[in-house]
């Protein structure tokens, strides 16, 4: 046991020092470029932190291993809304700018609701539906990428650091991308060393594998964008961190779940039942499109991240949890 608790600790110091470095290349780029830190913050540092959940799930697709791969994608987005996003909101609530919050946010409903009415109404993804997802990732991508620049007045995102930042010497291009090369690396790496050693821990404690993969294998997977909206925070990118989140959650459907279904199809797990029905589609699912709600709803309509939405999500979170291990 003594092992696994070493690498647990090795991978959670690359995810500090990897996110670090993320952020920094991520908002160079976007200074350098004019771009929105939030938009750069749902593309370009999304893909990065969603590094982990591409792997884990993909590697559990082809081990035709379905609870690992629909329970970390189904519980990723859950953890990085209530839990990240939530702990993000609740410690730094603040303005948000409305256009450039509302493109990835259509995108992930579009996407979440298209993927829970599979589930409802056939309990199976075929592998056509996994190549959808990955065709749906590049048009949101190469859309991103268009709408940023028929719209560059959404950048006043990248006014969030002070004039004292702004001052600062600009890192040279190359070492901005190498910082961005180097994070990602760090993070995944780090969250694999996490994700293996502590699924060790757990299974060595009689922790069932549904669970594992809704609650131990998405909170680990989920650390890089953890890391990252707590570096972005240290910061001052809050609308980086919340960029981050939004994009991940996409990410973890067009592309985690995409890759995974179209590497091996596979049926919603139906491990867990209340009253005869399978728990994850009427507990998981529900959960998953309501966190996002709270988040995205009343912050579309207010223009501005509110107090009483991040402590919400956390009892939220905090219930789903328990709901896991307890029933």
């Amino acid at each position: 046991m003594l092992v696994p608790v070493l690498l647990f600790l090795v991978g959670f110091a690359l995810l500090i020092k990897g996110g670090d470095w993320f952020v920094d290349g991520a908002v160079g780029v976007a200074r350098r470029f004019h771009l929105p830190e939030l938009l750069i913050g749902a593309t370009v540092v999304s893909i990065g932190t969603t590094l982990p959940e591409v792997m884990v799930s993909s590697q559990a697709a082809l081990e035709h291993n379905a609870g690992i791969s629909y329970g970390n994608a189904i519980g990723s987005i859950i953890c990085n809304t209530s839990l990240i996003a939530a702990l993000t909101v609740a410690i730094r609530p603040g303005k948000v700018n409305a256009k450039s919050f509302l493109l990835p946010t259509v995108f992930f409903f579009a996407a979440a609701l298209s993927y829970a009415l599979v589930a409802w109404t056939h309990g199976a993804f075929e592998r056509w539906i996994g190549i959808v997802y990955l065709c749906v990732f590049a048009g949101y991508m190469i859309w991103s990428v268009l709408y940023m620049k028929k719209h560059p007045d959404t950048a006043d995102d990248a006014g969030e650091a002070d004039a004292e930042e702004k001052e600062e010497k600009q890192k040279p291009l190359w070492l901005e991308i190498v910082l961005l090369v180097i994070g990602a690396a760090a993070i995944a790496v780090g969250a694999r060393l996490l994700v293996d050693n502590g699924t060790l821990i757990a299974q060595a404690l009689g922790v069932p594998d549904s669970v594992i993969g809704l609650t131990m294998v998405a909170l680990g997977t989920s650390l890089p964008e953890l890391i990252t909206a707590i570096t972005s925070l240290v910061k001052g990118h809050g609308a980086l961190s919340l960029g981050n989140v939004i994009g991940a959650n996409l990410f973890n459907i067009i592309l985690v779940s995409g890759a995974a279904i179209t590497i091996s199809p596979f049926a919603v797990p139906a491990e867990k039942t209340i009253a005869g029905m399978n728990s994850s589609l009427i507990i998981d699912l529900p959960v998953m499109l309501g966190v996002m709600g709270i988040l995205c709803i009343p912050t579309l309509l207010k223009g501005r991240l509110q107090r009483w939405q991040g402590i919400l999500l956390l009892a939220v979170y905090a219930a789903f949890t328990i709901y896991q291990f307890v029933s």
